[in-house]
């Protein structure tokens, strides 16, 4: 009996520790499955997005491109696309296949970020603010003689994102980084209406919440710093690239964050350029890196 008993108590410790050890798994699994639907879940979502941000087609830029920031097509012509660098205030020219590309002088050394087309006006932006502006017609011409400059139209900020709604005759600018944005956990739009002799007259100001930015990506590491927008005439929506970040953010035509896309660094060295075509593909420039060529990568809409 003795032995009988013994036998049956280590049968109990055994089956409560098999009990307590099939719980704990059985915890995890569940815990695992609510994680997998989640990410299904999130990912079902996304998979609504009409481009495949992981295939591009891969156009590198000439070597006075190594540093290419904004970009824009006139009137969506994909066969030139017009581009900017950082340093040089030239407006370049060329096929996306080209080996070298034209360009026109409008402006002296400086920070320049990006470019956008109205009215058949260049507007060209400067970190500072700065807007130069000067008709299509100059285009050709070693150098533009006919260019305006603005100055004290936004706020004192670090500026990079500059893009163009043609059907509401208004230009967009972004902040990307200024003590008030800073605070307000937010970057700030400013909105003007286009005449047609491209004078600017203020038309509203925008906010775009970090938090809902942070809420969507999941991440938190570091603030929003966005380098580019660009408006898809499709749709309506904003789409936002973060070159810091390595994030697209999709926004309603209120700048109201709708959903995020990681960029993979990879592929995206640096971005600080997009734009749209007349057939709705998407298009985004990266400056060149140690080991890369500056480049513009397009995606084709999904059929």
């Amino acid at each position: 009996m003795k032995y009988n008993k013994t036998l049956l108590a280590s049968g109990l410790l055994i089956a409560s520790a098999f009990l307590s050890v099939s719980c704990v798994n059985g915890n995890r699994n569940d815990k695992q499955k609510d994680s997998t639907e989640t990410v299904s879940s999130g990912g079902a979502a996304k998979s609504d997005f009409p481009y495949d941000l992981a295939n591009p087609v891969k156009y590198n830029m000439p070597q006075n491109l190594f540093e290419i920031s904004g970009i824009v097509f006139h009137n969506g012509d994909p066969k030139e696309i017009f581009a900017i660098q950082d340093e040089d205030g030239d407006l370049f020219h060329l096929g996306l296949g080209d080996k070298e590309s034209k360009f026109t002088k409008f402006g002296g050394k400086g920070d320049y970020e990006d470019v956008t087309i109205i009215k058949n006006y260049f507007i060209v932006l400067k970190s500072n603010g700065e807007l130069h502006t000067f008709p299509i017609t100059e285009l050709g011409k070693a150098e533009a003689t006919n260019v305006t400059k603005t100055k004290d139209i936004v706020p004192k900020a670090e500026y990079e994102g500059l893009a163009a709604d043609e059907k509401n005759n208004m230009i967009y600018v972004l902040t990307k980084d200024s003590k008030p944005d800073s605070k307000a956990k937010a970057s700030s739009i400013y909105g003007f209406k286009v005449a047609d002799d491209a004078s600017l007259t203020a038309a509203g100001e925008f906010s775009l919440s970090h938090k809902a930015i942070q809420k969507e990506s999941g991440s938190s590491k570091s603030r929003f710093r966005p380098s580019a927008l660009a408006k898809n005439p499709k749709t309506n929506e904003w789409y936002i690239l973060s070159s810091i970040n390595k994030l697209l953010v999709v926004t309603d035509v209120d700048f109201k964050v709708k959903t995020t896309y990681p960029l993979d660094p990879n592929l995206f060295n640096q971005p600080e350029g997009i734009a749209f075509d007349r057939d709705n593909n998407l298009y985004i420039s990266n400056e060149g890196g140690t080991l890369s060529a500056g480049n513009i990568l397009m995606f084709k809409l999904k059929k």
